[in-house]
């Protein structure tokens, strides 16, 4: 009961003070007419800058600064991925032409100026040349040809060939097997064996230059 008497004494005290509102709204306009017109122009000027400036500067009421502009901040600049440096080369290769360099000389002969020399002492260096080379690497490593037979004879590549091992060219159309003349039988390195180098050592050093002190 007097949970009711309270809710009633709210709805009451509410309705009596909007009522005292409204009488003095319409005591201060003149009239009705004129009082829903105040709220009229209110109303507008709450969603129209330029009309409650206009309004204001007719009462000479101050007229308020526009609201700043909201500041965006400018996206950060983002650094760029750095490059990733490639590889560096690993000597591996070079110890095979060092190799070569050291027991047959190969370098010398490829490096040196053969123009003016006659095809007799062309023929005889090449002679010496290659067969302390191919003592090398006889030595040290076992090549043997990627596909049997002789230049000129009929191959086929088998499907599911290894292209790093087997180039076919000329008019190559379908799948395979193909059925071709053997241009080269091509040359794999079935065993490697390289001298080891010392640490410290530069692996990209084919030959160290040697300087006789007297």
């Amino acid at each position: 009961m007097a949970m009711e008497q309270m809710l009633i004494g709210a709805v009451l005290g509410a309705a009596f003070s909007g009522f005292v509102l409204s009488v003095a709204m319409v005591a201060r306009a003149g009239s009705i007419g004129r009082a829903t017109w105040g709220l009229t122009v209110a109303g507008r000027a709450n969603q129209d800058a330029a009309f409650d400036a206009a309004v204001r500067g007719l009462l000479g009421q101050p007229v308020p600064p526009p609201p700043e502009p909201a500041k965006v901040e400018a996206p950060k600049p983002v650094a760029p991925p750095k490059p990733v440096a490639p590889p560096k080369p690993t000597g591996e290769p070079v110890r095979v032409l060092a190799l070569l360099q050291a027991e047959a000389r190969l370098v010398d002969f490829l490096m040196e100026d053969i123009a003016g020399a006659s095809d007799a002492q062309v023929g005889q260096a090449v002679r010496d040349i290659h067969k302390k080379a191919a003592a090398a690497l006889k030595s040290h490593m076992t090549v043997e040809p990627v596909l049997g037979g002789t230049e000129g004879d009929t191959v086929t590549v088998p499907v599911g060939f290894d292209p790093s091992a087997v180039r076919v060219t000329g008019n190559v159309t379908g799948q395979p097997p193909f059925k071709g003349e053997l241009q080269h039988p091509g040359w794999r390195v079935r065993d490697l064996k390289l001298p080891t180098i010392a640490d410290g050592q530069d692996p990209f050093v084919v030959q160290p230059a040697e300087v006789q002190l007297p």
